[in-house]
């Protein structure tokens, strides 16, 4: 079952994707074409400043994790063979610098839900069991209930469409190559295969832009964005306070 067909969820998608289509009339006048792709980057920005708190806890528990790794790998090598020596040696360490190892873990999971209807309001084709409103909305004269990979097996790819999704892709591309190189993980308490593949990560959302709406794809695109600024940015301010 799908839980955006549940009475209450489906209410706040409806209302989310009608207030984006009202967005996209105020912008029609100033951006005309591409007011609705232009709505859908402006909420993605509102939801996700109304988040940065959360990005801030999660940005602290990554700073002190980076501080502890160290520490934490000396724990490791000199208790290996005693999990549970290790185990109460790294509570206490926790405990001593006032850190939860879990601190970085809680806010992506508290950002989750809010992510999760933000999405599902750009790739579910009915709510409520009428047509999703904003993915009727055009870009470009393309509408955003389209999909590459839809089209491409219908035969009915427009030069437009295929225009789109290459900007989205490469924006996807450029935002998680960036990533990878700013913030690949450096604790050397993972294996080296953990660290190779948590940079691999980065480019599923440009591999997943193809298959999903077009609307979908422009908050995919804008949301890795703001997530690589707003990492940058946070690295910085914790830099400057270490």
């Amino acid at each position: 079952m799908n839980p955006f067909d549940l009475p209450l969820l489906a209410t706040i998608v409806n209302h989310a994707a009608t207030a984006l289509l009202r967005l996209a009339d105020l912008l029609d006048p100033i951006a005309g074409p591409a007011s609705a792709a232009l709505a859908i980057v402006l909420a993605t920005a509102l939801v996700r400043t109304a988040l940065v708190p959360l990005g801030v806890a999660q940005a602290r528990a990554e700073r002190d994790r980076r501080r502890l790794a160290p520490r934490v790998a000396g724990l490791r090598k000199r208790y290996r063979d005693r999990p549970d020596r290790l185990q109460a040696e790294l509570r206490s360490l926790y405990a001593a610098e006032g850190v939860s190892p879990a601190g970085g873990c809680l806010p992506a999971l508290a950002q989750a839900p809010v992510l999760s209807f933000a999405y599902a309001t750009l790739v579910l084709p009915t709510i409520a069991g009428h047509q999703n409103v904003i993915l009727s909305a055009t870009a470009f004269g393309v509408p955003l209930g389209d999909s590459f990979a839809a089209a491409a097996a219908a035969s009915a790819l427009s030069p437009t469409l295929v225009a789109i999704t290459l900007v989205l892709v490469a924006v996807a591309l450029l935002a998680g190559e960036l990533s990878r190189r700013a913030f690949a993980p450096d604790d050397p308490a993972l294996p080296a295969w953990a660290r190779r593949s948590t940079g691999l990560l980065q480019f599923l959302t440009a591999a997943l832009v193809p298959f999903v709406p077009v609307a979908a794809g422009v908050y995919l695109a804008a949301t890795v964005t703001w997530t690589l600024g707003q990492r940058l940015v946070l690295q910085r301010v914790f830099a400057s306070r270490a």
